[in-house]
C-alpha cells in the first residue's frame, strides 16, 4: 500500500469528480497503487523478434489465466448474484485478449518495427484508445477504459510487476486509486470497502456500472485524488454530487452524517413503492422502463421497480470481435432477455447504432470520415450493408415468439430511410414465414427521434410507425451543434434550452395526433430535475438506468398532471436555458425537498 499520496491538504478541502454510484461514505483512505505503468522502449535485433513475440504471447496467456481465476473466485466467494450479472464484463476482457486489433497488431509492430513487446503494446493500445475516444455514443466511448485495463494487465505480466492487492484490505476503508478495472471492482467486499474514488473514469464505464450494482458510493474522474490524498486521511465521499472532502472539519462531518442518514432513509422509503404504478395523484399514469446493454441487467431493472425494457442497446454484440454475430447468436441473446422478464413485459430492441469503423475487422466496412458522428452509422449503415441488418432482424423476429418485442430503428432522418427499412423487415418476415418459423407477425416497429430533421417532419413519420422514442442525448447535441465530449463546448449541453423544449413539444404533439405512443430514452428521462417538465409534455413512457427508477416514480406519485402542465407552460414562455433551469430548479426544490435535499 502506498501510504503517502501528495502534500497534506487543508482541512476540509474538496475534490470534484463524477458521482457514478450514489450514497454517502465516511472513512479512512486506502491508497491502492494502480498508477499506469510506463513501458520501456527498446529496439531489438532480428534474431530477438521471435523470442519477443513469444514473450508477449506468454504475457497475454498469463493475463487470461489471471482473469479466469478472478472470475471463478468472485463466484466462489458468495458474490454469485452480482458476479453473475456482470460475467459479461469478464467475458469482454477475455475476448479482448483474443482480439486481432489488440494482439495481432501488436505482434506485427514487434516484427516490423523490431521493438520490444512493451513498446509495441503501448503504441498499439494508445491507437485503439484514441479510436474509441472519438466515438459519439457515451457508452461506446467508455470502452476505451476496457482496452486500457486489458493492456495494463498484459503489461504487468510482461514486466513481472507486483501491485497492491485488494485482498490486503481487512477493515472498512475508502479505496483511492488512479483507476480500477471492472475485475478489481467486482472483488470489492461492501463489508470491507465503504466507497471508492479514482482519478480516471466516466459515468458509463464498466467500473461505474459494477459500483452501482454492488451499491457502494463511488466518485470517478477526480483527476488528482491520488496526488491530493494520503493513506489514512479521513474522507467523505458524496456519490450523489460527485464530491470528495479530504480531512473534513467537524461541521462538515456533522452535516454529512445527517445527510447520510437522510439519504439511507429516503432510499429505504423509495423501494417500498417498487411495485406501485408511476401515477400522479390526479390519475395520469406514465410507464417507467429501463435502459440496458446486456441481458444480465434485466435483474436490476426488475429489482428497482420496472418490468419493461425501453431501450436495449445491441451494440455490445458487435464489439471486441473479428467476425459478425450470427442470426442464431442474435436470436439466443434476445430470447434470453424476454425469458428473464415477466410474460407481460415489453422489450424495445434498438437495431445496432454503430459506425462502419466499429463493425468487426473487415475492409468492406471501413470508412474514413472526418466526423464519424455524421457519417455512415445507425440506419444508414444498415441500409448500406443490408446483410448485417437482415441477420439482426431475423434474430429479433424469431425471439419475438418467446416474448413481447418491439423493433426500434436509430438515426432515421427521413421517410425514404424509414420505408427502405420497413421493406427489409417485411422481406425478412416473408422469408421466415416461408420457412415455417414462428414469430410475432404484428411486432411493433418504431423509430428513435434523435436527428433534428426527423423531429421537424415527425408528423409525417408518425403516420408510418407504431411508436416514437426520443433519444435526447443526440437530439440535444445535434440541435445545439455541440460535441458533448468536447470540454470546450460541453457547457452548452442544455436539456432545458427553449429550442429543445419546443422540439420535444412538437414531436410529442405529432405523436399524439397520430395516436401512437411516445417515450424518452435519453439521460434526460432519469434526471429528477426534469421529471415534471417531461410529465407535462404528456409522454407515455420514460426509460432510464435502473438506479433512477425509484426516484422518478416517487416524484410522479407525489405530483399532479395539472401542475406539471403548468410548469411546462411557464417554461415554454421563457427565452433562455438559464431562465428555464433556474425556474425549474426552484420549483422542484420547493415541491420535493426530500429528493433535492442532497443537492448541497
Amino acid at each position: 500500500m502506498a501510504e503517502n499520496g501528495g502534500m497534506p491538504q487543508a482541512l476540509g478541502s474538496i475534490l470534484n469528480g463524477i458521482g457514478v454510484s450514489p450514497g454517502i461514505a465516511i472513512g479512512r483512505a486506502f491508497l491502492l497503487d494502480r498508477a499506469k505503468l510506463k513501458p520501456r522502449g527498446e529496439k531489438i535485433s532480428s534474431n530477438q523478434v521471435v523470442p519477443e513475440v513469444e514473450r508477449f504471447l506468454e504475457a497475454v496467456d498469463g493475463a487470461r489465466i489471471e482473469l479466469e481465476q478472478i472470475k471463478a473466485k468472485t463466484l466462489k466467494n458468495g458474490s454469485v448474484e452480482v458476479a453473475g450479472q456482470h460475467n459479461y464484463i469478464f467475458d469482454v476482457h477475455l475476448l479482448m485478449l483474443k482480439d486481432k486489433m489488440l494482439i495481432d497488431d501488436t505482434v506485427t509492430l514487434i516484427k516490423e518495427k523490431k521493438i520490444n513487446a512493451e513498446w509495441a503494446l503501448n503504441l498499439n493500445s494508445e491507437k485503439i484508445v484514441n479510436f474509441f475516444k472519438q466515438m459519439q455514443d457515451s457508452y461506446l466511448r467508455e470502452r476505451q477504459s476496457d482496452v486500457a485495463h486489458v493492456s495494463e494487465l498484459i503489461l504487468r505480466h510482461l514486466s513481472k510487476s507486483e501491485y497492491d492487492s485488494i485482498e490486503k484490505i481487512s477493515r472498512g476503508v475508502i479505496i483511492v486509486a488512479h483507476d480500477l478495472s471492472p475485475a478489481d471492482t467486482l472483488q470489492l467486499d461492501p463489508n470491507r470497502v465503504k466507497a471508492f474514488v479514482t482519478d480516471l473514469g466516466g459515468r458509463t464505464s464498466h467500473t461505474a456500472i459494477v459500483a452501482r450494482s454492488i451499491e457502494i458510493p463511488a466518485v470517478v474522474g477526480s483527476e488528482y485524488a491520488t496526488e491530493k490524498i494520503n493513506g489514512g486521511d479521513r474522507l467523505i465521499v458524496d456519490g450523489i454530487e460527485g464530491k470528495v472532502i479530504v480531512n473534513p472539519s467537524r461541521a462538515q462531518l456533522v452535516t454529512y452524517q445527517e445527510k447520510r442518514i437522510q439519504y439511507d432513509q429516503f432510499q429505504a422509503h423509495l423501494i417500498l413503492n417498487r411495485d406501485l404504478p408511476a401515477e400522479t395523484t390526479d390519475g395520469f399514469r406514465v410507464a417507467l422502463a429501463g435502459n440496458i446493454e446486456t441481458p444480465e441487467e434485466t435483474e436490476s431493472i426488475i429489482a428497482h421497480g420496472a418490468t419493461n425494457i425501453g431501450l436495449y442497446r445491441t451494440e455490445f454484440l458487435f464489439l471486441n470481435r473479428n467476425n459478425l454475430p450470427s442470426e442464431e447468436e442474435h436470436f439466443l441473446t434476445y430470447k434470453k432477455v424476454v425469458e428473464s422478464l415477466p410474460p407481460e413485459s415489453k422489450t424495445t430492441i434498438r437495431t445496432f447504432d454503430l459506425g462502419a469503423d466499429k463493425i468487426a475487422e473487415s475492409e468492406q466496412f471501413h470508412e474514413d470520415s472526418i466526423n464519424p458522428a455524421l457519417g455512415l452509422r445507425g440506419i444508414r449503415l444498415c441500409l448500406n450493408h443490408q446483410e448485417i441488418f437482415v441477420t439482426q432482424i431475423r434474430g429479433i423476429l424469431r425471439a419475438s415468439h418467446y416474448g413481447r418485442l418491439k423493433i426500434m430503428l436509430p438515426m432515421v432522418s427521413g421517410l425514404k430511410e424509414l420505408r427502405q427499412a420497413k421493406a427489409i423487415i417485411a422481406e425478412a418476415k416473408a422469408g421466415l414465414e416461408h420457412e415455417g418459423v414462428s414469430f410475432d407477425h404484428e411486432i411493433p416497429v418504431g423509430i428513435m427521434i434523435e436527428v433534428p430533421s426527423a423531429a421537424i417532419i415527425s408528423d409525417q413519420l408518425a403516420r408510418e410507425v407504431d411508436f416514437f422514442s426520443i433519444g435526447t442525448n443526440d437530439l440535444i447535441q445535434y440541435t445545439l451543434a455541440l460535441d458533448r465530449s468536447n470540454e470546450h463546448v460541453s457547457y452548452l449541453y442544455e436539456p432545458l434550452h427553449p429550442a429543445i423544449l419546443r422540439l420535444l413539444h412538437q414531436i410529442i404533439t405529432n405523436a399524439k395526433e397520430a395516436e401512437i405512443p411516445v417515450s424518452i430514452c435519453g439521460e434526460m428521462a432519469g434526471e429528477p430535475l426534469y421529471t415534471l417538465i417531461l410529465l407535462g409534455l404528456g409522454l407515455d413512457k420514460l426509460s432510464m438506468n435502473a438506479i433512477s427508477i425509484p426516484h422518478i416514480k416517487q416524484i410522479i406519485r407525489q405530483s399532479t398532471f395539472a401542475e406539471a402542465r403548468e410548469m411546462l407552460a411557464q417554461s415554454l414562455l421563457m427565452e433562455t436555458a438559464a431562465d428555464v433551469e433556474s425556474y425549474v430548479a426552484k420549483e422542484m426544490n420547493q415541491r420535493f425537498p426530500e429528493t433535492f435535499l442532497m443537492k448541497m
